[in-house]
């Protein structure tokens, strides 16, 4: 299984939108974040763990689910970057590749030093773009394709049929 570990305040410091939405509320920011991120693992079926720093949250560590994606603040007085590398630690085997979203030098050596494969922000936002745009690309082709029908039947009688199905007699 592929599992994709996201340092959400790097993100949020790094993309455009977010960083908009954090001036305002870092609430929103991670919230829009997490939704993008929901987005993500459903097309790709990866598993997706967003690690935030206590630093903004004060409080013991808590994990949640939101829309199926991992949600972990971490500890009073544990970083991101400790928390993503524990992860690492507990997840990376044989049966599981682990990547890791930053575009904090530091902690992609790190993360290269435990077996996990990094994604730059830049790369995840580029990504993300490109499943957007594939899927805005499947539902066009999928509208134009147009329902195969049993029995052969004239225009007039479909239309009428149409009419009955949506109500306007």
């Amino acid at each position: 299984m592929n599992v994709l570990v996201v340092d959400g305040y790097n993100i949020i410091g790094a993309w455009e939108e977010l960083k908009r939405l954090k001036q305002t509320s870092i609430g929103q920011a991670r919230d829009r974040l997490i939704e993008l991120l929901a987005e993500y693992q459903a097309y790709t079926g990866m598993r997706v763990i967003v690690v935030f720093d206590a630093y903004y949250v004060k409080g013991i560590e808590s994990k949640l689910k939101e829309y199926q994606v991992e949600i972990i603040f971490t500890k009073e007085d544990e970083t991101a970057d400790e928390c993503i590398e524990r992860i690492i630690k507990e997840l990376k085997n044989v049966m599981n590749q682990v990547y890791v979203a930053t575009s904090d030098y530091a902690e992609q050596r790190t993360i290269f030093g435990r077996g996990a494969l990094r994604k730059s922000a830049r790369e995840l936002y580029i990504e993300l773009n490109d499943i957007d745009r594939e899927i805005e690309q499947q539902i066009e082709e999928h509208q134009k394709v147009q329902p195969q029908i049993k029995i052969p039947l004239d225009k007039d009688v479909l239309e009428k049929f149409e009419k009955w199905r949506r109500g306007d007699t």
